[in-house]
């Protein structure tokens, strides 16, 4: 639980993230960490995503991952559209991996990263409560394995141990193991992310804008219950 929290905590939106582009009405942001509080949650995202119905769709990608279950439920509703293609434009790591491992295509701008690694998730209760929450993680691992076969046309057995070693791909690696279809010089590269909470993450670090103002976003959420209040 403390590596998930640390993750969603330290790379907090300070303002609410843009999901859908106000000039280019088919594309998608996922430019932020996945989490439905801090970030970009599946209820707004696959509200914006089916609002595109028919429609194909570009998904620009610069996250470093977040919430497994959000993630996954990000990933279903691409894989019902059918017809959004990934932009990867600096990271995707971890839960934002699956969600473009779901599109129909994947491209990577050159310098990005992608990463793969075991599902992570907040569990709370007894003895008997983290037992299933564990046995659930492996089932996820399970399917997140079987998206990554699909995808790149690896072994089981290669792909799992990639995921327990916590594996970052450049974007060369990743088009040569078949994560990703193809790389692209011409998207913008900014790798902002403070990836403290990941074992083997490359040293970059985040610029000073990128460091959460943890007052405005205490005033933000607190805003929010207000809302839930009044409703």
């Amino acid at each position: 639980m403390k590596k998930i929290v640390q993750l969603i905590r330290n790379n907090a939106t300070r303002t609410p993230a843009v999901i859908r582009s106000e000039t280019d009405p088919e594309t998608l942001f996922l430019y932020d960490v996945i989490d439905p509080y801090w970030g970009v949650g599946a209820a707004a995202f696959n509200k914006e995503l089916g609002g595109m119905h028919g429609k194909k769709v570009t998904l620009r990608v610069n996250s470093p991952g977040g919430d497994v279950f959000d993630g996954r439920a990000m990933a279903a509703a691409i894989a019902q559209h059918g017809n959004v293609h990934a932009v990867i434009e600096g990271l995707a790591a971890s839960a934002a991996t699956y969600v473009t491992a779901a599109c129909a295509t994947v491209t990577i701008a050159a310098g990005s990263f992608y990463m793969i690694h075991n599902a992570w998730t907040m569990a709370y209760g007894n003895k008997d409560d983290l037992t299933e929450t564990a046995a659930l993680l492996g089932k996820i691992d399970e399917s997140i394995v079987a998206d990554y076969m699909r995808k790149t046309g690896k072994a089981r057995d290669e792909i799992a141990a990639w995921m327990n070693a916590e594996t970052w791909f450049t974007a060369d690696e990743a088009v040569e193991n078949g994560f990703v279809d193809s790389i692209t010089g011409t998207a913008k590269v900014e790798n902002r992310w403070n990836l403290s909470a990941y074992s083997n993450a490359p040293r970059i670090a985040p610029p000073e804008d990128a460091i959460p103002d943890w007052e405005a976003v205490r005033q933000r959420n607190l805003n929010r219950l207000r809302l839930h209040e009044i409703g």
